[in-house]
């Protein structure tokens, strides 16, 4: 890719991959890039939200505080953050639906078990609330002992 922005005093180069542009490179996209550039830095973003592109971003916009720029970006930024954040949030429900499948356990019975309500359970495994690392892996516990319960009781 071609771009008319130029680096100056850095060996660097804007063609190169965006994530290998020193903060300098990244301030210079920010304060004299055009669309292309902006692009670029918005995949590098979206790939890795809070990643070292995302923060130099933010860095930059703090510094040089361009007019126009600096709220698009912003907005890339945090577009790129929730959109992960609710991936997120969906993997965790998923997983804790798998769990209880896994289980053999009614959901009554898993909740029980896992020292929590029916109801809390439910919001677990719709995503809307997100449980603490240490009730996942009570959840992952649970679950095996019921099964292997289940297991050689069937025998």
């Amino acid at each position: 890719m071609t771009t008319a922005l130029k680096f100056r005093n850095i060996t660097a180069s804007p063609d190169d991959p965006v994530d290998t542009w020193p903060f300098e490179g990244i301030l210079a996209a920010v304060e004299r890039g055009t669309l292309p550039d902006w692009r670029r830095l918005a995949t590098a973003i979206q790939a890795d939200p809070w990643g070292p592109v995302a923060q130099q971003v933010l860095d930059a916009i703090r510094l040089a505080r361009p007019y126009g720029t600096a709220e698009l970006l912003e907005g890339v930024v945090g577009r790129a953050r929730t959109l992960a954040a609710d991936s997120e949030r969906e993997d965790v429900a998923a997983e804790v639906r798998d769990i209880v499948g896994r289980s053999g356990l009614s959901k009554q019975d898993f909740a029980g078990r896992i020292g929590t309500s029916r109801s809390r359970l439910s919001t677990y495994m719709s995503g809307k609330v997100v449980p603490s690392a240490a009730l996942m892996v009570r959840m992952r516990r649970v679950a095996r002992h019921a099964a292997g319960t289940a297991t050689h009781g069937a025998g």
